[in-house]
């Protein structure tokens, strides 16, 4: 597209040969074209992956503007950071500061796209030069805005008066990074307790970097008499209501507590499908229950009639979201009681 002939980068080459050996993935001659790049272009360094990325201005046709080309690899965990690490300081000094428009993202869980339109659409597009997008996904909705400065606060108002106990994240932070933090600022701990859900939950928080400092145990009792032996959940429970009711859920949720002796434990049982419903229990059902030191043990019943996948990720983020706002509001009734 550019006309520009390629070379081939010694640097990073030699890079990508460190890379692949200490993976201990063997040397491929296909490989060395990752370090081919348009010649006058600037090597962008890619810390999270082999390809890499580049800029150029590039000298297409004499009669306009050259333009500035950026060329980043596609994964979002590669692009992101090479874009804030590399692309927007070399727009500052394209333009010679900082950008006008700025750009915020609120990620919000516990409420649906439809609700959270109602509450915000008309009122933050009637602020002029703002633009308002939305993106969602299992169990969590990112609302973003552009704009200039000044009106992006005055649509920030709307936003939080608006969804505040919904929005989990105004950083751009995971629903389990958001959790982490918050157990680790108040030197809390968390265990938890799946059986629909296996294990979900307890690999989004390790997922986390420091999270070994708040999450002591992650209970995957999937099976009936593993309730019974890793938990001691009474088989009477079980015999008498099966599996996903309230009662096994709470039981669930309070014993992996005192057996990690952690300040809250979550637990799940459900039918994910797409066999096992039942008209009392269809396809879909979830208990989730939360446990803390500080409060009753809540359990919920919620519905969620989709494919097995999504079914285990609605669940998780829901549980999640609970211990989130579990937190919150025992931090702010101590708060008043001080």
């Amino acid at each position: 597209m550019l006309g520009l002939a390629l070379h081939q980068d010694a640097q990073l080459l030699t890079s990508l040969r460190k890379r692949l050996r200490t993976r201990g993935i063997k040397w491929a001659a296909g490989i060395a074209r990752q370090a081919d790049v348009p010649a006058g272009a600037q090597v962008l360094s890619n810390e999270n992956g082999s390809a890499p990325g580049f800029y150029l201005k590039a000298n297409i046709n004499p009669r306009i503007a050259s333009p500035h080309v950026f060329v980043l690899p596609g994964p979002p965990r590669e692009l992101q950071p090479m874009f804030n690490k590399f692309a927007i300081p070399i727009l500052h000094s394209i333009i010679g500061g900082p950008l006008s428009v700025e750009r915020r993202m609120y990620r919000l869980a516990g409420v649906g796209e439809s609700v959270i339109e109602e509450a915000i659409g008309e009122k933050v597009l009637a602020i002029p030069g703002v633009e308002l997008g939305y993106c969602a996904r299992p169990g969590e909705v990112d609302v973003r805005i552009i704009g200039e400065a000044k009106a992006i606060e005055q649509a920030d108002g709307v936003i939080t008066s608006a969804l505040g106990p919904s929005i989990f994240s105004a950083r751009d932070e995971s629903l389990e990074e958001v959790i982490v933090k918050l157990l680790t600022k108040r030197n809390q701990t968390l265990a938890s307790a799946e059986s629909c859900t296996g294990g979900l939950i307890a690999n989004r928080i390790t997922n986390v970097p420091g999270a070994s400092r708040v999450f002591l145990a992650g209970y995957v009792c999937y099976a009936n008499q593993a309730k019974i032996d890793m938990l001691n959940v009474d088989p009477k429970l079980i015999e008498t209501h099966g599996a996903v009711n309230e009662p096994v859920a709470r039981a669930l949720a309070e014993h992996a507590r005192a057996c990690a002796r952690s300040d809250y434990a979550l637990a799940t049982t459900g039918v994910a499908g797409p066999t096992g419903g039942s008209p009392e229990k269809p396809i879909g059902t979830v208990y989730v229950s939360l446990a803390s030191g500080d409060a009753e043990t809540i359990v919920k019943k919620f519905f969620f009639p989709t494919d097995r996948e999504t079914f285990k990720q609605l669940a998780a983020q829901t549980a999640l979201d609970l211990l989130r706002r579990r937190i919150l509001n025992s931090a702010a009734r101590n708060s008043e009681r001080s």
